[in-house]
């Protein structure tokens, strides 16, 4: 569970989140969905413990965030839009590496079993990453968190640059985790992607948040409208 409670953060007298409250239920997929600058990716780094409000409580599984950082952060996965993991080392070797970064050592058919629940193909494991594509590496990125027995996802405009397959890949793969038990906070300006892969959809424009919506109450085309009448308001 996610607990943001009326969160306000600036930066040199500018507010970029505005007394923002938002709850986000253990096995849900949230939507933030915002044009750049309207607080998302803000959103996700106070959520990681790079930030910190100027005033507000954020919670995670009940427990303050602040209070319980070293803790906490064991079990939150990140994932932005451009994931940073070493070209000259295989899925498997990152893999194995950043797990043993978070002291877990684990057996290469066990990696390999991340891997393959994550989505990346098995003929994919023993390659370099260099031969990756965005989509594949973001799948290792996504594993090196479920390695590590996350239950919190953080994705910062993951489907940024992927092609339709791939986000479709995406879409499934977010909704398999919440399945295992995940929650996940995924901060996109895309609005298809949002409404096919999310459960709530919260739309946010300069810090603060204008509405929350059930994603299955409205079409990718209400959302749009909906979308649009407040970004021109």
């Amino acid at each position: 569970m996610i607990q943001i409670i009326n969160v306000t953060k600036s930066f040199k007298n500018k507010t970029v989140l505005n007394n923002l409250s938002l709850k986000i239920n253990k096995g849900q997929i949230y939507g933030l969905l915002g044009a750049n600058g309207a607080g998302k990716s803000t959103t996700i780094n106070l959520l990681l413990g790079f930030l910190k409000p100027d005033s507000g409580t954020i919670k995670i599984e009940n427990s303050n965030l602040y209070d319980n950082l070293y803790d906490i952060r064991k079990y939150v996965g990140y994932i932005p839009e451009d994931v940073n993991i070493y070209d000259y080392l295989t899925g498997v070797e990152n893999l194995d590496y950043f797990s043993k970064l978070s002291g877990l050592n684990y057996k290469k058919k066990e990696l390999e079993q991340f891997l393959k629940i994550c989505g990346l193909r098995e003929d994919s494991f023993n390659v370099k990453s260099s031969h990756y594509s965005k989509g594949m590496r973001q799948k290792v990125a996504i594993a090196i968190a479920y390695a590590k027995k996350a239950k919190i996802y953080l994705l910062d405009e993951p489907a940024s640059g992927l092609d339709p397959l791939s986000s479709n890949e995406l879409t499934e793969l977010m909704k398999n985790l919440v399945k295992r038990g995940a929650t996940i906070l995924m901060a996109s300006h895309d609005i298809f992607r949002v409404r096919e892969s999310c459960d709530r959809i919260g739309i946010l424009k300069n810090g603060a948040l204008l509405k929350d919506i059930e994603s299955h109450s409205v079409t990718s085309n209400e959302l749009e409208k909906i979308y649009l009448n407040f970004m021109k308001s």
